[in-house]
């Protein structure tokens, strides 16, 4: 047995190998994204791995393959199992014949979320097994087993770890990787999986009767666990079962719950052998619900009451804290952290040369006094440039547009939106637009990426997951297809012609669509592509500030309050066209 220091999503991989895997999809989502892009940089792979175009698709597809009976995963964030939420609840009806994992992996206190959401609220719903590691080992141990498990109880299996897990380093134990000898093999059960009325009722019924052998097998499984110490317990679950176990009293009982359905009757006689409960968890009251359920009149502290927070991530000192209100501790050995006096503010930013900044700009210049919803994606950061109003999920950029735009409101309306976003969620809301006959400008920030998750590649790329060529599709011909007559492709750098076509665009009454085309930076430098700098010429330089103000961070002012630019140039040269004293000028190489 191995043993190495490993990112929690590294590990997850790694015992996904050791299962090993069959099938693999998902779509990027920080902070599950790790763990298909270490699957996909095995030289010698034996399963089928792609990145899919939205969650519901990825779980569709590994459903299926677990239906012909091979071990499947799936993978995404909280955020994409709504998304993926019409198969997830009908896929506890038809069950799985080979094992199907689907990690959603949560992110507390939404570190690069638009929520805070609980995926095992969802197992709870579809009546699915969930596991919820609370260490890095764990996870990797978790994993591996829940392709099996899945194959015992016919279920899918709910993998939950959470961002502290995904993106920790630790040591873990590794085992050896396996190659799968399954054959794939799709037996016709029309009553399984033909989820008609009259099959559904059966179905339904089945997976109620499940239930309470699922809960027993989990309890033999020893993923829940309960050390009996005192009259004092606590109970706590994923990372917050570290860090109590980490300052927890010799004299106080501990309960780790790692797997959900919870047995009751185990929970009710682990729970009455104490005078008092505190239930830490992050996010839902999930366990908590249960423990009062069965503890009878017995005390029991946690959220409902106020003893721990319903929002946030929890950590050592919180959960110290949380403790020393219960009385478990005498005081916290965690002193609240003191930051550092008169600290720069430092918000997010798009990077040099982003094309985003660039498209932002002429909008301002062309939309003056318009309503600007936006996405889910890096260009999110226009907020810091009065271009975003409304993000909601992906997708939403579209038909909040439309919506605004048909509600009456007198304004002018263009909206933002990624190519991998567009093609996830928003080619629907284009088509009902256009449908419904909505006035206003869409604008697809095309980076030929999916950036903001770690440049996953995407249908628009022309690259699948594996890097094998693919015959990217073209936006164009969708915009057209979904029956928009004024699609125009930009190249956000020239900001001249940029604005020309944005003016002809507001000219225009139905729904128009601008392609604004540029590679993402980031992937150009790392594809060796070079632009060259830009310098200020100091005689020349105004310091009127128009460079100063379009905020990109490669320009900075002098002590005498003229533009400099530094190392970050990533030779756009946006900014010298923007210039008025045309001082901006290409650095030469001597």
């Amino acid at each position: 047995m191995e043993q190495r220091y490993l990112l929690g999503n590294e590990a997850i991989a790694h015992g996904c190998l050791e299962s090993p895997v069959d099938f693999v999809t998902g779509y990027p989502g920080t902070p599950s994204s790790e763990v298909i892009d270490v699957l996909r940089s095995q030289k010698e792979r034996s399963y089928y791995i792609e990145w899919s175009v939205n969650e519901k698709v990825a779980l569709e597809n590994a459903l299926a393959a677990a239906w012909c009976g091979i071990r499947a995963l799936c993978t995404m964030k909280h955020v994409g199992l709504n998304v993926a939420a019409d198969p997830l609840m009908t896929s506890a009806y038809t069950g799985v014949t080979g094992g199907l994992v689907i990690m959603s992996a949560d992110d507390p206190f939404a570190h690069s979320s638009q929520n805070e959401q609980d995926s095992r609220c969802y197992a709870h719903f579809a009546k699915l097994p969930c596991l919820d590691p609370s260490t890095i080992q764990e996870a990797h141990d978790m994993v591996r087993d829940a392709f099996p498990l899945s194959e015992e109880l016919g279920l899918p299996v709910i993998f939950r770890p959470t961002t502290r897990i995904c993106h920790s380093k630790g040591d873990v134990r590794l085992g050896n990787i396996i190659s799968s000898a399954r054959k794939a093999e799709f037996k016709k059960d029309p009553r399984q999986y033909v989820v008609i009325p009259a099959h559904t009722r059966i179905l339904h019924k089945k997976l109620n009767e499940k239930q309470s052998a699922v809960k027993k097998r989990l309890v033999e499984l020893g993923y829940n666990t309960c050390s009996v110490r005192g009259k004092k317990l606590i109970v706590a679950s994923g990372i917050a079962a570290s860090y109590v176990q980490e300052i927890l009293p010799d004299t106080v009982s501990v309960m780790k719950i790692g797997a959900y359905p919870i047995d009751e009757s185990w929970l009710k006689e682990a729970v009455r052998k104490h005078e008092s409960v505190l239930v830490i968890e992050e996010l839902a009251p999930e366990i908590e619900e249960q423990v009062r359920q069965v503890a009878g009149n017995m005390p029991v502290h946690g959220k409902k009451d106020g003893y721990v927070p319903y929002e946030g991530e929890l950590s050592l000192p919180v959960v110290a804290g949380i403790m020393v209100k219960a009385g478990v501790l005498k005081k916290n050995p965690y002193p609240d952290a003191v930051p550092v006096p008169n600290l720069p503010v430092r918000p997010p930013i798009l990077c040099a040369g982003c094309l985003h900044r660039a498209m932002f700009y002429a909008i301002k210049r062309v939309y003056k006094d318009a309503i600007y919803p936006s996405d889910i994606g890096c260009y999110t950061l226009g907020l810091q440039l009065g271009v975003v109003d409304t993000t909601i999920c992906m997708g939403a950029s579209i038909t909040v547009a439309s919506g605004i735009a048909k509600s009456g409101e007198p304004h002018d309306v263009i909206c933002t939106i990624g190519d991998s976003t567009f093609l996830h969620t928003g080619i629907p809301g284009l088509m009902n637009a256009v449908y419904n006959g909505a006035d206003m400008t869409v604008v697809i920030l095309d980076n030929r990426i999916t950036a903001m998750t770690g440049h996953q590649p995407n249908p628009n790329t022309g690259l699948t997951a594996c890097g094998l060529e693919s015959i990217p599709v073209s936006l164009e011909a969708i915009c057209r297809a979904c029956g928009v007559t004024f699609v125009e492709t930009v190249d956000p750098y020239d900001i001249t012609g940029t604005m020309e076509i944005l003016k002809q665009a507001k000219s225009r009454k139905g729904v128009k669509v601008i392609i604004a085309k540029q590679l993402c930076v980031i992937t150009a430098r790392r594809a060796g592509i070079k632009r060259g700098r830009y310098m200020v010429d100091p005689d020349t330089c105004t310091a009127c500030g128009t460079c100063i103000k379009f905020g990109c961070p490669a320009i900075e002012r002098t002590a005498e309050e003229k533009a400099v630019i530094n190392d970050l140039c990533s030779g756009c040269g946006v900014c010298a066209r923007l210039c008025p004293a045309g001082a901006i000028v290409r650095e030469v190489k001597r």
